[in-house]
């Protein structure tokens, strides 16, 4: 029989001791003794039916036919009590997650620029519910203690919410700051490139004419009036100006 080791299994004083179910058979790449206790030790790692299976290289669906044999009696109670002990270490990651939070990247314009730590405060609430329901109210808020004192546990999670909004929403403000900047200057460039563009189109007594009324307008409004750069103009300069520099 092979076994995945990749993760340790549960420490054996954690599980209580069960009778095999027993077989008609004993094929090598059936429900073995050996096999079956891979499989309770392995759901009590991992939480998950599908997984425990697999690591001892059998189907989900396998386990689910050996857990409804008339004699797997001691089988499904160590069964129930695997699945407990898996569920309690999938608690403990929860929590984990819950309470420092975990990174998920950042992106802009489609490039990946950083990360930042997401906080799940609908699951941390969620899991000190159920493991505390008498300090925490069913509808998410949080109770004191009989004894009139202030739950510290409470204070530190209002704290923490309290810092991590503001975080979030700086987080939230910069970066709509900065997708406004680069969006604006964007809008000016092309709007600038469509100006330069129009102007070049004209013939030349219609643009001459054109900017004598713009400078005449800058100058009763008491403004200075920019020459706008026209592209083929500064073409026409950066030739000659290499016509000069090859002479």
């Amino acid at each position: 029989m092979t076994v995945d080791k990749r993760r340790p299994r549960a420490r054996p004083g954690q599980l209580p001791d069960f009778a095999p179910v027993p077989r008609h058979y004993n094929r090598h790449d059936g429900w073995t003794p050996e096999r079956q206790r891979g499989f309770i030790a392995a759901l009590a790692d991992t939480g998950s039916v599908k997984s425990a299976a697999a690591r001892v290289n059998m189907s989900a669906e396998s386990a689910y036919h050996l857990r409804r044999h008339p004699d797997a009696a001691s089988f499904r109670k160590a069964w129930e009590a695997a699945l407990a002990l898996g569920v309690e270490q999938l608690e403990d990651l929860a929590m984990e997650r819950a309470i420092h939070g975990h990174q998920v990247p950042v992106y802009s314009y489609g490039k990946l620029i950083g990360s930042r730590t997401v906080y799940n405060d609908r699951l941390l609430m969620f899991l000190l519910r159920n493991r505390a329901p008498t300090r925490f109210a069913a509808d998410g808020r949080v109770t004191a203690r009989r004894s009139g004192i202030g739950s510290p546990i409470a204070t530190e999670l209002s704290r923490h919410k309290r810092k991590w909004r503001k975080e979030w929403e700086a987080e939230q403000a910069e970066r709509a700051a900065r997708e406004g900047e680069e969006a604006a200057r964007r809008m000016n460039a092309k709007l600038g490139r469509m100006h330069q563009h129009w102007l070049a189109g004209m013939s030349e007594r219609t643009r001459e004419a054109w900017l004598a009324y713009k400078r005449i307008e800058a100058e009763e409004n008491g403004e200075v009036f920019h020459e706008p750069e026209l592209p083929q103009l500064r073409w026409a300069e950066d030739e000659e100006e290499q016509g000069v520099e090859s002479d």
